[in-house]
């Protein structure tokens, strides 16, 4: 496999869906402006769900109708089903993610159906993503734990990211939805999705630093193979079926782990602090991630770097 790490910033969508102060458009579209900046290529950009259970991406159609695009970064949104689809479409999306999880009660909680009736509801997205070209995502979420269960075998998260693969999405995410992994169960997961013929470039992974695991998490997808991961600038973000959760990955923690890791991905520390610090602004709040409030280091020098 490349050395070279594919970092997929969810701030945008999922980083926000969750918060609670709201976030004018504008700020989200300058949000997404200030990571391109920062050389991120992977953008989530929002989701076509319906307004009324995520009031805070509402404005899902404006948002990406508005949205000075580059032709180098791609803005894949959330579609739940055809209806959502039909509005991506007319927003103008070209590239989507479909969500579902390892168990049924997750599901059933997160989206009023079980597993099999998620999958059967993507057949007529995914078909019609494909009829227009577009590239296609799909998540296993709770594919290291359920609050609803317990434990989760990883067996049931690879079958189910075998049938995303099936319906034709280009890349199955296995998320950690409630932060329970640890090393061990990520190289255990990725260890079956090779077996049963998961290509390595096919898979990423969505840890939530939760307890505190989620670069360690990293360490063990890399030492697997893994290349794609992804994260949300400022580490915003969260599950509403954990409480206490600390939220995403912060895309800054990931990029200074990888730069002295020696692996290269592209994006530049300082403008991912400076979209960090954008973001907390708005909601409110400082920075909470380590590096934002630590900064970086040059080895060089000894001293920290692009600190506030």
């Amino acid at each position: 496999m490349s050395e070279r790490v594919r970092i997929y910033e969810v701030g945008p969508r999922d980083g926000l869906q969750n918060e609670a102060v709201a976030v004018a458009t504008a700020t989200k579209a300058r949000f997404i402006e200030l990571l391109a900046d920062a050389g991120l290529r992977e953008i989530e950009a929002t989701s076509f769900v319906a307004p009324s259970a995520i009031p805070q991406l509402a404005d899902a159609d404006r948002l990406l109708e508005g949205l000075s695009r580059r032709p180098e970064v791609r803005y894949p949104v959330l579609v739940p089903n055809l209806r959502g689809l039909a509005r991506a479409e007319a927003a103008g999306a070209d590239a989507i993610a479909v969500f579902t999880a390892a168990t049924d009660a997750f599901t059933s909680a997160n989206i009023g159906m079980t597993v099999d009736e998620s999958i059967a509801a993507f057949v007529p997205v995914l078909e019609r993503a494909a009829e227009l070209g577009w590239w296609r995502r799909g998540y296993v979420s709770t594919a290291f734990g359920c609050p609803y269960t317990g434990r989760v075998d990883p067996a049931r998260a690879v079958e189910v990211a075998l049938r995303l693969l099936a319906l034709g999405v280009d890349e199955v995410c296995f998320g950690d939805t409630i932060g329970v992994g640890v090393p061990s169960q990520v190289r255990r997961l990725t260890g079956l999705a090779i077996d049963a013929g998961i290509p390595l470039d096919r898979i990423a992974f969505h840890f939530h630093d939760t307890r505190g695991t989620a670069l360690a998490d990293v360490a063990a997808g890399l030492e697997a193979g893994v290349r794609c991961f992804d994260a949300s600038t400022g580490g915003t973000g969260g599950c509403p079926y954990a409480p206490g959760a600390a939220g995403n990955l912060a895309t800054e923690d990931l990029v200074y782990f990888l730069d002295r890791s020696g692996m290269e991905h592209g994006v530049d520390q300082a403008g991912v602090l400076d979209a960090a610090r954008f973001i907390a602004g708005a909601l409110g709040r400082p920075v909470t991630s380590k590096v934002g409030q630590a900064g970086g280091w040059d080895p060089a020098s000894g001293a920290a770097t692009g600190r506030a």
